[in-house]
């Protein structure tokens, strides 16, 4: 049970979330010639909804008339006609904008623009809106991309437990293979990143002032001191009490509680033309995509939740907060893997943050993942945001507490519904790891939705999938972080949204989550 708050811990002091630099992708729709309208007309009232447009899925997309009217006080309606649901941004002006969605082939959608003076009869007019597929995307074949071992390289801090011989570290192989007609992109890898770290004073001052460091670190405080380079896996103080954790696997880099990472050989395929979902396929626990180091992509859960009763489910990057090294990672069941933006990784394919972010990895869907940077000193934005619990608000509960859900995350019109209680805002919760932490809103997966109208300004704003489109790189994802104070931390849903953009092969490394809510992976 939660207990009242005597003290607060300051959220994300854990430095691979500091110090980040600054840097974006924009999309331009794009006018077509060639009009559908058929305008209407009477004695004083015109409206012209405007030529029609060819875009590409994710562009933004404006639609804007041109109403002539004796009367300058009228009303404006825009509806959809035809053509995959959009969200409509300010439909009851001249000009309305909206997202292109996602199509796996071309698509007509249809627009109708109403204007009505309350003195003549309301005039009409229609728009047809063709999106392409997206046809741009940097599939994963690209061998620059991977960081591939080209001179089998292995650890010298995680052994084979059999054999004692080090683990080949990042990736192993980049191949094509076709499947059934279907072009993949066959990834082989141990799981096992190369980080060589360059310990700073943020990170000695980030472990040592740890909540537990007296029963965490061996002597209360790292062994480590500045300018020394840490190794993946080398000791640096921990008391490493998890699964697998010995001196053959990483003792002393990982804190108590989560697993040491072991030798996983696994082989992931990625389709090379990766096509737009057509269900709602929520990604679950464990590998949902592969960094190009070869270690894993994790979603944003930890597997647990509120009193452990499936409600209020815990967000890892929150939760977990002091359960991960250096590099902002851990393993589960051996397996390495990251659930939010990790500073080491972001070394290790240069980005500089002074232009659009590179390739960070691939979803199992085959759409890339790009870094947080949108452009130079512009992060991509996620358009997820904390609900208001307040009884006025849209997403609020009777109460002003967490005593109710959201009926959908994804379309807060269709309102809310009684919930076992929560804890309260500022009760505080315990961990896995018995680390003591604020029960603030924003620390469960229920305290989040999907504002479409964000996503509707396009721009920086990213979909529910965490996602966009931009002529050059096609539809991707993006990591997404945001800047608080002098810190950058990691911001909601992290990598990819809560369920895929793309459709899953029968052979993909992930699959649709029933939405059962599951235990915590095995020491993870």
């Amino acid at each position: 049970m939660a207990k009242k708050q005597l003290s607060s811990y300051s959220k994300w002091t854990n430095v691979f979330l500091l110090c980040v630099l600054l840097g974006g992708c924009g999309s331009d729709s794009s006018n077509g010639d060639d009009s559908t309208s058929e305008q209407t007309t009477n004695s004083a009232l015109t409206v012209d909804a405007g030529d029609a447009q060819t875009v590409t899925s994710g562009d933004t997309v404006t639609l804007t008339a041109s109403i002539s009217d004796d009367d300058t006080s009228y009303g404006v309606s825009w509806v959809q006609l035809s053509g995959t649901d959009v969200t409509l941004t300010d439909s009851a002006s001249a000009s309305t904008s909206f997202i292109a969605p996602v199509v796996s082939s071309a698509e007509t959608l249809q627009f109708q623009v109403s204007v009505d003076d309350g003195s003549n009869d309301a005039v009409t007019d229609t728009v047809s809106v063709t999106v392409s597929a997206d046809e741009a995307n940097d599939d994963a074949t690209n061998d620059s991309v991977w960081i591939i071992n080209t001179t089998n390289e292995v650890s010298s801090r995680i052994l084979d437990s059999s054999t004692g011989v080090g683990v080949l570290v990042n990736v192993q192989s980049v191949e094509g293979e076709t499947i059934d007609t279907v072009d993949y992109t066959l990834v082989t890898s141990q799981g096992i990143p190369k980080y060589d770290v360059t310990v700073t004073q943020d990170i000695i001052d980030a472990i040592n002032e740890r909540p537990k460091a007296s029963s965490d670190l061996v002597t209360g405080q790292t062994t480590a001191s500045v300018g020394d380079i840490v190794e993946f896996g080398e000791d640096v103080g921990y008391i490493s009490s998890g699964q697998n954790c010995d001196t053959n696997a990483g003792y002393g880099y990982w804190p108590p509680g989560p697993a040491c990472p072991t030798e996983d050989e696994r082989e992931v395929y990625f389709p090379k033309a990766p096509q737009a979902t057509t269900e709602e396929c929520e990604n679950g626990l464990g590998k949902v995509g592969l960094f190009v180091n070869g270690s894993s992509v994790y979603n944003w859960g930890d597997g647990m939740s509120y009193n452990n009763d499936g409600s209020w489910q815990n967000l890892a990057p929150v939760a977990e907060q002091y359960d991960v090294d250096i590099c902002g990672g851990h393993s589960a069941n051996g397996d390495y893997h990251h659930h939010f933006y990790t500073r080491c990784l972001a070394d290790l394919v240069g980005d500089s943050g002074d232009q659009h972010s590179p390739i960070y990895g691939y979803a199992a869907d085959g759409y890339p993942i790009y870094g947080p940077w949108q452009s130079n000193g512009q992060l991509a934005v996620s358009a997820w945001q904390v609900r208001d619990y307040s009884s006025s608000s849209a997403t609020g509960c009777a109460d002003n507490a967490r005593s109710c859900t959201l009926v959908d995350q994804y379309d807060i019109s269709l309102g809310t519904e009684t919930a076992t209680q929560g804890p309260e805002f500022d009760d505080v919760v315990e961990t896995l790891s018995g680390n003591q932490l604020v029960a603030e809103n924003g620390y469960y997966f229920e305290d989040y939705f999907w504002n479409s109208e964000l996503t509707a300004q396009g721009g920086a704003y990213l979909d529910q999938y965490n996602g966009h489109t931009d002529s050059t790189r096609g539809y991707h994802y993006h990591i997404t972080i945001v800047q608080e104070n002098d810190a950058y931390v990691p911001a909601f849903p992290y990598i990819i949204g809560t369920r895929f953009a793309g459709q899953l092969q029968d052979n993909a490394v992930a699959s649709c989550s029933t939405g059962a809510v599951l235990g915590p992976p095995p020491g993870g």
